[in-house]
């Protein structure tokens, strides 16, 4: 077992034992040193302080050990992922599913269409308590490299709006219904393309006597510029054959009415699907349409979305983001921060031209948006978060230490659940 302290002290001496070199050294330092700026002690550096007291140019242990884990799981490349048999085994999964939707035929390399290229991406998917839940190998088409009305010709997809999915999660919970999560899996890889699409084929996965030959898309492929547009075009068309109709003001809300039966909601979130209503019949029947048109679990309860917690009792539906709130705290040094029981001092004008110097524009801009998408279940910062954003390219010391302000009043308020 490497301890915070070897695995700290390894990052610059090379005088500990192997055991403790080797695993850190090779796939560590290097990346860390390149990607997060790292300076080791040893060398002079500014002794000005940022906003977690840590001198410029250096990381807190906490980034340096997070940093460290993720580099260690997740390999950079597919040379580097051969090696474990858990990534092995993940991209064969993938291709798998891949062949099993017909995403794609192999042909003859085409002379007069242009060939995208195919890389690996991978995942390392965690359960609640911090445990491996799956190790994700995802391949995907390098679409960067596609040319507008060549490859693809629309690339935008709605999503619903976080405003919807309250106002959905608001209504269930004044009519007393239950909400329910299904996630389509490989969703990308239903949506069918208006563009004919070549890809080369996969490192390893070369049919042998066919090393020249390449796929013709048949279906959408993660990385492709249309994908999330062809994958919204499927859902949508499917629903609607279905007997839903499409909301005017949000397009990914769906309605189905049956007289004296009940009433359907829908609302689509790329692969996740969030669903509720006055039938239990009608969400049963639902569910069984839409896992035997496409493959995906049943999630049961809506527990998590989009970063949001969600509990249901009896009477109450519950949300809140209390892990992104303690994200933010750790993520901007202030997790030991002293508690203030207010976001803002009355009596500090926030103004655009206060004389101050201007301070960490960058990092200002960060603070703000986090807050305002913790605004969607603290209404308490709503006015706070708002105020701050009106100064994102005028700011100053002021600006700076009202918005470090704000997270300390976090801090105090971290466990905060909104009722509905």
């Amino acid at each position: 077992m490497i301890t915070k302290a070897q695995l700290h002290l390894s990052l610059f001496r090379s005088d500990l034992p192997q055991s403790v070199q080797s695993p850190l050294r090779t796939q560590v330092v290097s990346d860390l040193q390149a990607t997060m700026n790292l300076v080791p002690p040893v060398l002079s550096v500014s002794t000005s302080e940022t906003y977690d007291h840590t001198p410029r140019k250096w990381k807190s242990l906490d980034e340096v050990y997070a940093q460290c884990k993720m580099s260690i799981i997740e390999p950079e490349n597919f040379t580097e992922a051969v090696k474990d048999e858990a990534w092995k085994k993940a991209m064969t999964e993938e291709m798998l599913m891949i062949e099993k939707n017909s995403t794609w035929e192999l042909v003859d390399r085409p002379s007069n269409k242009p060939i995208v290229g195919v890389k690996w991406v991978y995942k390392t998917k965690l359960n609640l308590d911090g445990s491996i839940q799956k190790h994700k190998g995802r391949l995907v088409a390098k679409g960067y490299t596609q040319k507008p009305e060549v490859d693809f010709n629309e690339t935008f997809a709605p999503v619903a709006r976080l405003d919807t999915i309250r106002t959905l999660i608001a209504l269930a919970a004044q009519k007393g219904w239950k909400l329910w999560q299904l996630d389509v899996k490989s969703a990308f890889l239903n949506g069918v393309l208006e563009k004919e699409v070549y890809v080369d084929q996969s490192d390893s996965f070369v049919v042998e006597g066919a090393e020249d030959k390449v796929y013709r898309l048949r279906k959408a492929l993660y990385g492709l510029k249309q994908a999330p547009r062809a994958w919204y075009s499927e859902i949508d068309t499917y629903l609607i054959h279905c007997g839903f109709h499409r909301s005017s003001s949000e397009a990914t809300l769906y309605v189905r009415n049956k007289e004296g039966i009940g009433v359907l909601i829908v609302s689509i979130y790329v692969d996740d699907i969030v669903y509720t209503g006055s039938s239990t019949r009608m969400m049963g029947e639902f569910k069984t349409e839409m896992m035997c048109k496409y493959e995906m679990p049943d999630l049961g309860l809506l527990h998590h979305f989009v970063g949001m917690r969600i509990t249901q009792t009896e009477g109450s539906i519950f949300i809140h983001q209390k892990k992104y709130a303690f994200t933010l705290l750790d993520k901007f040094g202030l997790k030991d921060c002293k508690s203030l029981r207010t976001p803002l001092v009355a009596t500090d004008k926030l103004q655009r031209e206060d004389g101050s110097e201007v301070a960490y524009e960058s990092l200002y801009r960060k603070i703000v948006g986090s807050l305002l998408y913790l605004t969607a279940t603290r209404p308490d910062i709503m006015f706070s978060a708002s105020l701050l954003a009106r100064f994102m390219h005028s700011l100053s010391e002021l600006h700076y230490g009202a918005a470090k302000r704000v997270l300390s009043y976090i801090q105090a308020q971290l466990i905060m659940e909104l009722s509905m």
